[in-house]
């Protein structure tokens, strides 16, 4: 313990800042025609030998090259072949004692990421790669959550059962249910929906799953090697190459289909303390408390120091590695809260200085699972801080989340939808992205909805569906569903949902499924077309709301454009003010949670009829209505205001 304290100190030094800051930004394997070059951080080490392996696992070294020692705590090697797909690691030699480690800053890795390989990234580039790119803008930003084998485990998706699982089975084009040819599965499906981007959950190199096995499963929040793409979800996990072509291949179709791709990362812990961090210079990038005690603000045995100078510059180059090798379109933060907000807003300024201002998406979790060891005052990128980030880092809304449906840890607690009482300032805070001063009395700090995602079901704990079996009649339960997924598709903020929430998705209650069999976690495409009433209503929803530039808005005073704000026992209602380019100049929303009919009064001017309870399309059918108008028991209505045309 005294030696953790000893480190901690000596890497706060004077004496390690000036000597061990390394400031380029080439460490690792750099692999062409001209050379292979290694480079590893590793300060304080008497010697480290290059080991060079044929395969990724088993056999002996080929060869053993002594590094030679450089500047700022570098070890260095230089050859003048082409190396790619040779594996290696590393033996360093440290207070006597000799420690065998994968390479951190490695780029591929052989099967379960336990040596590294050398890889020339240009020869696992697809066919067409330097043509891929995001698809064009759209009108709003809409989030789809999946997991790369839930996505295609059901053999009712329709997969090829040689992909199902993989990467690959986001290549396979026009799958339909059982293969029908009828029914649209896979990203057809998804098309149809009106969903923009995919967030795929972890793909990096993770530790929880062996790759050797088909059916092992985990969610992923595992890292291992950070730069690396995970072999399981590729054809063949032993050869390095493979999974990074694969994942090319998989980004590449789903830019072809039209949807942004957004991942999963977790910079916040290891899969292990006995990491190839700690391996390679022990302590350095861990926080831990003045007494020596391992800091586990992740609840998943440690924590990632973001603010040392070393670690920040890891994560920041890692981020902008998968912006530009793999054209990732964004970056959602696992446990956000305990990296810092220098860090955060960083990558922000860096991303944007590349690809134009907000043109990546950032966004994460805001809160931590407990304290953390965060040094030197930083402060911690969380729902307290939110006012110190930048207006285009966003972060998952809890309160709009547990206002609507009820809190997510305590699962038989409800929300406004499903017998909450007193909700309903709370829902009028969410539907302005708790941007309105006048209602914002819980979340302060807020700059613009840019920085809220407004969402009621992700990965984490039970399914929108579950949560309503809980605390809901079974009668009840597909009205509640359509009444929440209509209010947080009329909040302001970016929209974010749990792939098959749409067709009432359920994990048999279950909170917490990382573990669990794929048979819990699967998506169930028959149930897509079992309540094919949800997906339609959830489709006209997300349609609707690429009309309404009022609640598209992300400016800092969008909150404006909400006018009208009302609220009685159980009900709530507002108006959104559009912009010219919007086909209504008005649209009214009543919420109506309680469990009985209502009459509303319009103001003066032509309303149509846009969406009610049980049709979420009906803005395409020009329904005329006039005061007073029925609002159903446990519903949503929405009117718009004919706009009068200009002479």
């Amino acid at each position: 313990m005294e030696n953790i304290i000893e480190l901690k100190k000596y890497y706060s030094s004077k004496e390690f800042l000036e000597n061990y800051i390394y400031e380029g930004n080439d460490l690792g394997v750099e692999c062409n025609e001209n050379g292979t070059t290694f480079k590893l951080w590793s300060p304080g080490a008497e010697s480290v030998v290059l080991n060079l392996y044929e395969a990724g696992d088993g056999c002996k070294a080929y060869e053993q090259i002594p590094m030679e020692k450089a500047d700022k705590g570098v070890w260095c090697f230089h050859s003048y072949k082409d190396l790619h797909k040779v594996y290696y690691d590393y033996l360093i030699k440290r207070d006597s004692k000799e420690v065998l480690t994968a390479d951190p800053y490695a780029k591929a890795a052989g099967v379960n990421g336990i040596r590294s390989m050398a890889v020339n990234l240009k020869k696992t580039d697809p066919k067409g790669w330097e043509n891929d790119k995001a698809p064009q803008k759209d009108k709003e930003r809409v989030v789809y959550e999946l997991h790369v084998k839930e996505f295609s485990f059901s053999v009712s998706g329709g997969f090829p059962p040689e992909y199902r699982q993989k990467y690959k089975a986001f290549t396979c084009k026009h799958t339909t249910l059982n293969n029908d040819g009828i029914h649209p599965t896979g990203l057809d499906y998804l098309k149809e929906l009106g969903v923009t981007h995919i967030q795929i959950m972890p793909m990096y190199d993770y530790g929880s799953v062996d790759e050797t096995k088909d059916y092992e499963f985990n969610w992923g929040y595992d890292p291992v090697n950070y730069n690396v793409p995970e072999g399981s979800y590729a054809t063949d996990a032993f050869h390095g190459e493979v999974r990074i072509t694969e994942m090319k291949e998989m980004i590449q179709s789903i830019h072809e289909a039209g949807f942004g791709v957004i991942m999963d990362v977790v910079y916040n812990h290891t899969y292990s303390l006995d990491s190839w961090f700690q391996r390679t210079l022990p302590w350095y990038f861990y926080r831990v408390f003045s007494d020596g005690k391992v800091s586990d603000g992740s609840a998943c045995g440690n924590d990632v120091a973001s603010e040392r100078v070393m670690c920040s510059k890891y994560i920041l180059e890692s981020v902008l590695y998968w912006a530009r090798e793999y054209h990732i379109d964004g970056f959602r933060f696992d446990l956000m809260g305990l990296l810092d907000t220098d860090l955060m807003n960083n990558i922000r300024k860096e991303l944007d200085i590349i690809y134009g201002k907000g043109e990546k998406i950032i966004y994460g979790e805001p809160w931590s699972a407990t304290d953390t060891a965060i040094e030197y005052n930083k402060k911690l990128a969380n729902k307290d801080n939110i006012a110190l980030l930048d207006e285009n880092i966003g972060v998952f809304c809890d309160n709009t989340r547990d206002a609507i449906k009820g809190s997510a840890l305590r699962i038989r607690e409800a929300g406004f939808i499903n017998g909450g009482k007193d909700k309903e300032d709370y829902i009028l805070a969410s539907v302005s992205a708790w941007c309105d001063p006048k209602y914002n009395k819980e979340f302060k700090g807020v700059k613009a909805p840019s920085q809220i995602v407004t969402y009621v079901s992700a990965h984490d704990n039970q399914t929108l569906w579950d949560k309503l079996d809980y605390t809901t009649t079974e009668e009840e339960a597909m009205r509640l569903n359509k009444l929440a997924a209509a209010i947080y598709m009329t909040c302001q903020g970016t929209l974010f949902f749990l792939s098959g929430e749409e067709f009432g998705r359920t994990k048999a209650g279950h909170d917490n499924t990382y573990n669990m069999p794929i048979s819990v976690n699967r998506l169930n495409w028959k149930l897509a077309w079992k309540n094919k009433e949800l997906v339609d209503y959830y489709k006209g929803l997300i349609a609707l709301r690429k009309q309404i530039s009022g609640l598209c808005d992300k400016s800092e005073n969008s909150y404006k454009h909400i006018t009208d704000m009302w609220k009685e026992s159980r009900v709530v209602g507002f108006t959104v003010n559009n912009d010219k380019n919007s086909l209504w100049s008005q649209v009214k929303v009543i919420y109506n949670a309680s469990k009985k009919d209502i009459e509303a009064k319009l103001l003066g001017g032509d309303f149509e009829l846009l969406c009610d309870g049980n049709d979420s399309m009906l803005w395409k059918k020009n329904i005329s209505v006039k005061a007073p108008i029925k609002v159903g028991k446990q519903s949503v209505l929405i009117l718009g205001k004919k706009r009068i045309e200009e002479i």
